[in-house]
């Protein structure tokens, strides 16, 4: 009985061991070749810049889970940190800049919610317009010029290595949280029950529509939440600030085991797969192999889960 119970256990969670692997071999790959790379300094510097896309990709997983998409979440986090900017140049305090970056956010993924939802119309049309509305509209306005943010934001105040620490546990409580919430809150199961299937959820009483129009908003707040997070690590804000964030989202999320099709993954195999995406980068770095080798690294990856999650769909409905 014990014996199986685990193999099943194994199972369910075949995509988090692979990666936890996969993961391993790089880091022992690093250790053998750039044990360099394990000084606290540069560890920390990686996790600070990941952080961001961490929030990201945890509220990209909830629009995946829920069998939609959103493209625009690099437009999104470019208008969030820009507007945070200005506010923060105006000295208003950080965390009121926090909430209206989540605000902002919140409304921008709203819109995008409303079109899906509320019109029907596709998720990758929704979100293909507004990203290159938002882009187009924010580069107009900005003419690529900086935003200058007051000396007291950068690391909200503190000291490089107390900020560091702060936006890497910021981004782990909000980890933490969404995992947590999708356990034990009827609201993540009712998103997985959309995801797998929306008719048959919407005649079991679950609101689909309004789920789907749910997912949209978090991530928007997400992303605000995240931008805040990018702003405090630099003196100034680039108005392209969030450009490929949305690849580098949905390519965790996948890698992470979220099936593409909806309804399944977990946020624990999303934070495998950033971790194991963010890794690639220094590990080309000190072999050194050339730059241009990680981004057909990361689509090779992204190929093989996604074929892997397919065959995975097609044994079990056989």
């Amino acid at each position: 009985m014990k014996a199986s119970k685990t193999i099943k256990n194994a199972s369910r969670f075949s995509r988090e061991i692979t990666l936890g692997i996969g993961l391993l071999i790089i880091l022992a790959t690093l250790a053998v070749v750039a044990p360099g790379f394990y000084q606290a300094q540069p560890l920390l510097s990686l996790l600070t810049r990941e952080a961001p896309s961490l929030i990201v990709a945890c509220g990209m997983a909830w629009v995946i889970i829920c069998r939609q998409i959103d493209i625009s979440v690099g437009s999104q986090f470019g208008l969030c940190s820009v507007c945070a900017g200005l506010l923060a140049g105006m000295h208003w305090p950080i965390a009121l800049v926090g909430i209206c970056a989540m605000a902002l956010g919140a409304l921008l993924g709203w819109v995008n919610g409303f079109l899906v939802a509320g019109l029907r119309l596709p998720s990758i049309v929704v979100t293909l317009a507004t990203m290159v509305t938002l882009r187009e509209g924010l580069r107009w306005k900005r003419q690529g010029e900086f935003v200058t943010l007051p000396d007291t934001v950068q690391w909200f105040g503190f000291s490089q290595q107390q900020g560091q620490v702060t936006i890497i546990v910021v981004s782990l409580l909000v980890l933490i949280i969404l995992a947590v919430t999708a356990r034990h809150l009827s609201l993540a199961r009712d998103i997985y029950a959309v995801g797998s299937d929306a008719e048959a959820a919407r005649l079991a009483g679950i609101p689909a529509l309004r789920i789907t129009c749910f997912v949209f908003v978090l991530l928007g707040a997400l992303t605000g939440l995240a931008a805040i997070l990018n702003m405090a690590q630099a003196p100034q804000v680039d108005p392209k600030t969030g450009t490929g964030l949305e690849l580098k989202a949905i390519a965790a999320v996948v890698v992470g085991g979220v099936s593409i099709s909806g309804g399944r993954g977990s946020l624990w195999g999303v934070f495998l797969g950033l971790l194991l995406l963010a890794c690639i980068s220094p590990a080309l770095t000190h072999l050194h192999v050339e730059a241009y080798w990680e981004r057909a690294i990361h689509g090779g990856i992204i190929l093989i889960a996604v074929a892997g999650d397919r065959f995975k769909q097609g044994k079990e409905n056989s």
